[in-house]
């Protein structure tokens, strides 16, 4: 549906397949891809984690460039930097999805943003807007040259994330739990933090995301 080229499918008859299951290998083969069936043997051996579809689909890789973004008045991204844990990836792109985020921006990851783990917490969010491969350099450049407000989401800044306007074209940076951001955002981006009223410092990069998100979606309603 979201237009990922697929290569081949392999499904197993030992298994009992779900509908779901039976009516994509039916779409699979009327779109001209291989399909093969497999012994419940090779199906385990193939599969990732305790997977019961009994189908399991081999596709392209997407590769989007900066360039093909169509930079419009209000374009809003999100910049995530060095994140470990491919379970926060993914939730970022189905929060992303969900507010009409234009793309994602994923700078030095420490994880595959397109590992099993990212498209599962994404629950197949991460096919549904361009998510973009860049390093930091190249990522500050193009922003400052296409005159992006640039929000760093910090527990440290003094400005609450409600104050901000998101209105006009935005891109909102998340770093690292236990790192945070590099110095290079310093003097570049305005700084801005969720209020924290408990004893935790600050919340999980997920649902800060969430949040500044949604305050952007908020304000262009």
């Amino acid at each position: 549906d979201a237009g990922i080229a697929i290569d081949e499918a392999f499904c197993c008859n030992e298994i009992n397949m779900t509908d779901a299951a039976q009516a994509m290998t039916k779409r699979l083969r009327e779109n001209g891809a291989t399909v093969t069936g497999v012994s419940k043997r090779v199906y385990e051996k193939i599969g990732y984690g305790d997977r019961a579809d009994g189908v399991i689909v081999v596709a392209h890789r997407p590769r989007h460039e900066l360039s093909e973004l169509k930079l419009e008045s209000n374009v809003l991204l999100a910049v995530i930097e060095g994140l470990e844990k491919p379970g926060n990836v993914g939730v970022i792109c189905r929060s992303a999805d969900g507010a009409g985020l234009d793309a994602i921006i994923v700078m030095d990851s420490a994880s595959d943003p397109f590992g099993p783990n990212a498209i599962r917490a994404s629950t197949g969010t991460i096919f549904t807007l361009p998510v973009i491969e860049s390093t930091e350099k190249v990522t500050m450049e193009w922003l400052m040259s296409n005159h992006f407000q640039i929000i760093a989401a910090s527990p440290h800044a003094t400005k609450s994330y409600s104050e901000i306007d998101f209105r006009k074209s935005t891109a909102i940076i998340l770093g690292s739990e236990s790192k945070g951001l590099t110095e290079t955002w310093k003097g570049r981006a305005i700084g801005a933090r969720v209020p924290m009223k408990g004893r935790a410092d600050s919340l999980n990069v997920s649902v800060t995301a969430a949040l500044f998100f949604y305050e952007a979606l908020r304000q262009r309603l």
